[in-house]
């Protein structure tokens, strides 16, 4: 089959990795600007030329089966129907704006596009996106599902539902929940989008809408694309008040309630029905008690049943707060902790008596996009620190900030308290280069080290050192009964070939070293690898229990959900239960015990 697909460095990513598994299909380009057309012609002599503006809309409706779902409405009919919902002077506001959106996307297709922000690379191989499935029963299983594991295994991800009209990152996706219920030694699984605001409201649309914060805020186009949203909010098209987030990133399932997050808006609530389906509730602000976004990292303290929280905001000083809900979900006032400037904060942590808070090199500055940047900065005369409050305070007073040069973590795995209380530890993967995430650094590879921090709160200085160096440890969890206590192992994604994850390595952090460690076959990769205690007593062994995740295979593009023995040196695996659908690499999850799901409440 002949593939020819070259246009300004971009390479063909998901277009020719679909095109080479229908060898019925064969591309032929036809120019070389953008827009741009080319020839899609099958063997039997039929074709079809589709004229695209970016590197990805051109596959989009042939390889991506999300809109011929049922809850996938075609451009024109959707597009009538909000219509009958607007007054005259709306739907001439309407027309305007989408005239002027119109010219914004061409200008900005003109520019070239970052490989962190090209939908064609971000959205290539098993980072497509995948319809929704209702609940598959009775799947599949290779070996035996151990009896004690009873419960549901929910994983996130970015799932966008609509083509992407310009710069597209893997953060900006809509999230899409993908679940495993395990019951008498039987699996079933499904996978839903998180019914947002914004994924209601571009469903309704029939198209992407709403202005993705990473892959499309960038420079004069970013700010054109800002300001348009907000002239629509005007017109009264769409309503600022009911958030614009994609709940893609971390799950928590607290009081009763599984909530789906990411820091760009309110978490969403989502209930688990009896047979392991998936239904959003809707946004979540705990009666009242959330009035900013909250971070996708709460900590829950598995000792007191107590959530702590933060949530920043980006405009409005002192930029950070803090909350603490009780079992029951009610807390006292938040918390105001001031920052120098808005700051990435993705994760924090906890200790019996403290929060540990990164203000790290990730900033946010709008301003720069006046001068045609992106408003995430990477701050290189920023010296990172790390801000210790005990966690019962009602103020910032007796925050200690101290610095810990060349640190950058995006997320911290475990911390807690050491020498009588005068050291704080922190577990945590330290990033290099810190925005690498974000930008391209094609002469610095990109490293993740699992590493200890130590801050001594009596001297206010700081030590780091590696834990195992030489490979990249990303995506990791610990035995959440020790949560805030010194804990011995943590299990970590092997981040080999970065962004994929080739295997599961168990650390001993006392020894600092690899213990126990598992890689895929070859063309298999995973993702975060979570720990299952074996019961809820905490008085067994802290590694006695198992380790899942999602493996796909690159080359069959099947999937299939695997449960390791958590304590043997090579993880053995126990089972594998073989999905009905390919599921495409995410990020974080949670497992809800069969208990724990008798208690759930239904509403947001």
């Amino acid at each position: 089959m002949a593939c020819e697909w070259v246009h300004g460095g971009i390479p063909a990513g998901p277009v020719q990795n679909y095109l080479q598994n229908n060898k019925a299909w064969s591309v032929r380009r036809r120019a070389c600007s953008r827009p741009f057309k080319f020839e899609l012609k099958m063997a039997a002599n039929r074709s079809q030329v589709f004229t695209v503006s970016n590197s990805i809309a051109s596959f989009w409706k042939v390889h991506n089966p999300v809109q011929n779902e049922p809850n996938g409405l075609e451009l024109g009919t959707s597009r009538r129907d909000q219509k009958k919902q607007w007054n005259s002077l709306q739907k001439l506001g309407a027309t305007v704006l989408d005239a002027v959106e119109k010219t914004v996307f061409r200008l900005e297709s003109e520019r070239p596009v970052p490989s962190t922000c090209d939908p064609a690379v971000q959205l290539s191989g098993n980072f497509r996106p995948v319809p929704e499935m209702p609940v598959k029963h009775e799947l599949t299983v290779e070996g035996v599902i151990p009896v004690e594991l009873e419960g549901i295994y929910l994983r996130n991800g970015a799932n966008p539902l609509f083509q992407p009209s310009g710069g597209h990152h893997l953060f900006d996706g809509d999230g899409m929940i993908h679940a495993v219920t395990l019951r008498a030694g039987k699996a079933s699984y499904a996978c839903r989008l998180t019914e947002t605001e914004r994924l209601v409201t571009e469903r309704r649309l029939g198209r992407s809408f709403y202005p993705k914060p990473v892959g499309e805020l960038h420079g004069h186009a970013g700010l054109a694309r800002l300001m348009l949203y907000y002239a629509r909010a005007l017109c009264g098209l769409v309503d600022p008040a009911k958030g614009m987030g994609v709940a893609n990133a971390g799950l928590v399932y607290f009081n009763g309630r599984l909530l789906a997050m990411s820091e760009d808006d309110k978490p969403y609530a989502v209930h688990i029905t009896e047979d392991g389906d998936l239904q959003t509730a809707g946004r979540f602000d705990f009666d009242g008690q959330l009035s900013d976004s909250m971070i996708a990292h709460p900590s829950i303290d598995p000792r007191t049943g107590e959530l702590f929280v933060l949530s920043y905001n980006i405009l409005q000083r002192p930029f950070l707060k803090y909350f603490r809900f009780g079992p029951d979900g009610s807390g006292p006032r938040p918390v105001d902790i001031t920052l120098r400037e808005p700051t990435m904060i993705h994760d924090f942590a906890i200790t019996e008596k403290y929060i540990v808070v990164p203000d790290q090199q990730m900033v946010f500055d709008l301003r720069r996009m006046l001068a045609g940047g992106s408003p995430v900065l990477y701050n290189e005369k920023k010296v990172p620190r790390f801000g210790v409050m005990p966690r019962y305070d009602g103020d910032e007073s007796r925050v200690v900030w101290i610095d810990v040069p060349d640190c950058f973590c995006f997320h911290l795995w475990n911390s807690w308290e050491e020498n009588q209380g005068e050291e704080i530890v922190v577990i945590a993967s330290c990033m290099t280069p810190p925005d690498g995430v974000f930008n391209e650094h094609p002469d610095k590879p990109f490293k993740s080290i699992l590493s200890e921090i130590r801050l001594n709160l009596r001297t206010g200085s700081s030590v780091r050192r590696e834990i195992v160096a030489g490979v990249n440890l990303e995506a990791g969890q610990i035995n959440r009964n020790y949560v805030g206590v010194p804990t011995r192992f943590v299990y970590m994604a092997i981040a080999e070939p970065w962004p994929r994850v080739s295997g599961i390595a168990k650390v001993d952090l006392q020894e600092k070293k690899v213990v126990g460690k598992v890689v895929f076959q070859d063309g298999c990769y995973g993702g975060e690898p979570y720990f299952v205690p074996r019961g809820p007593d905490s008085s067994c062994s802290e590694d006695d229990g198992f380790v899942v995740t999602f493996v796909h295979n690159e080359v069959s593009g099947e999937s299939e959900f695997v449960i390791l023995d958590a304590m043997t040196e090579g993880l053995d695996r126990l089972a594998s239960v073989k999905l009905p659908s390919r599921v495409p690499y995410g990020f974080h999850a949670t497992f809800v015990p069969h208990q724990e799901l008798r208690r759930q409440k239904c509403s947001a």
